[in-house]
């Protein structure tokens, strides 16, 4: 038996298909994966992010110790509120892990994953060594995702009169409290939505809420069906501690200035920049029948082979996909095996799909 967030018994309630993530027992799908990913992109539903794990970092040198442990610039984020997009990084430059990171008025939020959760807490605490701060995991709290383009609208009809104001308020990677709600706006769909950090005791009654307003429940499947549209990375396929951002199509979430900030890993990172014959991720499209998948083989002529990453059916677009890390001087056109033979597929962007639109 895995872990279970505080609404195992309403998915099961719900019929929810359970499977094992990362030691979690978590809904894989509650009926239709494929309608569950189509609610999302035309209406809303919710997620249940419990497993995720919550982490607050205070105390008077939280800022230097983050621009330390992060790829990515903290002192960025000018006005509590604000948020980014970064990753822990070993000293070969590899990811340990991915994640957000939000000013609040009394330090730092950050929100990792939560198949990593000891090795990050592990890596966390072994960085603070010499900084005067205080990491605290906050097991009392859970998480739920309400994603979609008609996400803050529903939600804002079931809060309070403060919370629906900020749920309005809010911008795009932006997350306040309100009470002893934190409400964030980012996201892990490709589309607009809410991610709510409550009090883990009032998270079945709100879940509960929200299902019978009609907000459908979204399982695991869906979740990655739209992040893979999205072309947005998944832990542990398409970027892991042996794999740079810089390979991983997550240059952008590094901060070279200033240049002395020495962050975790920056040495190996320079060396790596200056390659130019280092593989690249990109998005595949496979045009006939057939379902591309992690792990196989992607052959680009005279350039070698690479790998998908992760690959799927897209039900927005009626046809396979997938992300891959492929040489450094890939076109446009590349070949996959799939069962003993080889199927051309288009080259492309690794974002399909945003905000409902077909980007392809």
């Amino acid at each position: 038996m895995g872990q279970r967030t505080p609404l195992y018994d309403q998915h099961l309630a719900l019929g929810a298909k359970m499977v094992d993530f990362g030691g979690w027992d978590m809904p894989l799908h509650y009926g239709s994966q494929v309608e569950e990913h189509h609610q999302v992109r035309r209406d809303c539903g919710v997620f249940d992010v419990s497993h995720m794990t919550v982490v607050d970092v205070t105390g008077p040198q939280a800022q230097a110790y983050l621009q330390h442990l992060l790829a990515n610039d903290v002192a960025r984020l000018d006005s509590p509120g604000k948020a980014l997009y970064s990753a822990m990084l070993n000293e070969r430059g590899g990811v340990v892990d991915d994640l957000i990171v939000y000013l609040t008025d009394t330090g730092y939020r950050l929100v990792v994953n939560a198949s990593t959760r000891d090795k990050d807490l592990a890596w966390m605490q072994a960085r603070a060594e010499g900084h005067a701060v205080e990491i605290h995991e906050r097991a009392d709290l859970a998480m739920l995702a309400i994603q979609g383009p008609s996400a803050r609208e529903r939600v804002a009809e079931l809060v309070s009169a403060a919370r629906a104001e900020l749920v309005q308020a809010l911008k795009p990677f932006q997350g306040l409290p309100q009470g002893d709600w934190f409400i964030g706006r980012t996201g892990y769909t490709g589309e607009d939505g809410l991610e709510i950090i409550l009090p883990a005791d009032q998270a079945q009654a709100f879940f509960g809420e929200l299902i019978g307003a009609g907000v459908s429940p979204i399982g695991l499947g869906a979740r990655d069906t739209l992040r893979l549209e999205a072309g947005l990375n998944l832990y542990g396929q398409d970027m892991d501690e042996d794999v740079s951002p810089l390979s991983a199509n997550m240059g952008w979430t590094i901060a070279w200035e200033p240049a002395e900030r020495a962050f975790v890993g920056r040495d190996a990172l320079q060396t790596m920049r200056e390659d130019k014959n280092r593989p690249k991720l990109v998005g595949l499209v496979l045009e006939e029948r057939g379902v591309l998948r992690a792990h196989q083989v992607v052959r680009v002529g005279e350039l070698g082979e690479g790998e998908i990453t992760s690959g799927s059916f897209s039900p927005t677009l009626g046809k396979s996909i997938a992300l891959a890390r492929v040489p450094a001087g890939t076109g446009d056109r590349a070949e996959v095996e799939i069962r003993g033979k080889w199927y051309p597929v288009r080259v492309v962007k690794p974002t399909f799909v945003r905000q409902g639109k077909v980007l392809i």
